[in-house]
């Protein structure tokens, strides 16, 4: 396993899912909690928390609750769906820190700046966040959707807000994430340094580097990162 070694670096910003944690055990986690309200709704034909877990893990991921309604025949589809989604958003995650991400995050305290950029629906973010106890690791957590899905990544403005919490700009900022569709491509563009996770078991770890947003380094876990101020 390579070391990325990366020095003059001032900031360090993580993002969340499949970054610090595993973003597949939020949604086996939100399938447990919803599995336990259909019981209570209706008679279940197969058992929901296994059927929802496997649709997951097909090409039809974004529409779980929707294609469990339609294999069961359902004649209250679009309410069920809306409840689904409701008890999925609102429950308490069931969910982790990676164990290198742990080490990192303990490591790293002291030594540098540690903050967190995220996009999704704020609230359930949150709830991530309480459930990992972030705040208390981190100095700083932007959730973009606190200022409107429009500032969702790859909009440049939470990048820039950490610029203006700590006066650091370009080389000296450095991003981890996992997503190469939409997370490097505003850091990039201000000079920050990134770092790609591409851990086996991330959600989008197939999809190859973007065209003008390929990080600089790329990794399988954060134990490979060797910074220095």
């Amino acid at each position: 396993m390579s070391t990325v070694k990366i020095s003059a670096i001032h900031v360090v910003v993580f993002d969340l899912d499949d970054t610090l944690y595993p973003e597949r055990s939020f949604a086996y986690s939100g399938f447990d909690a919803v599995a336990d309200w259909l019981r209570k709704q209706i008679k279940c034909p197969t058992e929901p928390a296994k059927r929802m877990r496997e649709i997951f893990e097909t090409q039809d991921r974004a529409h779980v609750f929707d294609r469990l309604m339609n294999e069961w025949g359902c004649r209250q589809t679009a309410q069920m769906v809306a409840g689904m989604i409701e008890v999925y958003r609102l429950h308490t995650p069931d969910i982790k820190l990676y164990d290198d991400a742990h080490t990192i995050l303990t490591e790293w305290s002291g030594r540098f700046p540690l903050a967190l950029i995220s996009d999704g629906l704020a609230h359930v973010q949150q709830r991530k966040i309480d459930a990992l106890g972030l705040a208390e690791r981190l100095d700083a957590v932007i959730l973009t959707d606190r200022w409107g899905k429009e500032f969702w990544k790859p909009h440049p403005r939470a990048f820039r807000e950490v610029e203006k919490i700590w006066g650091y700009r370009a080389r000296s900022c450095l991003y981890i994430a996992d997503n190469a569709e939409k997370d490097f491509q505003a850091p990039r563009k201000l000079g920050w340094q990134t770092i790609r996770i591409r851990r086996p078991d991330g959600i989008y770890a197939k999809i190859a580097s973007q065209i003008g947003s390929k990080p600089d380094y790329q990794i399988t876990s954060l134990s490979q990162i060797d910074l220095t101020s």
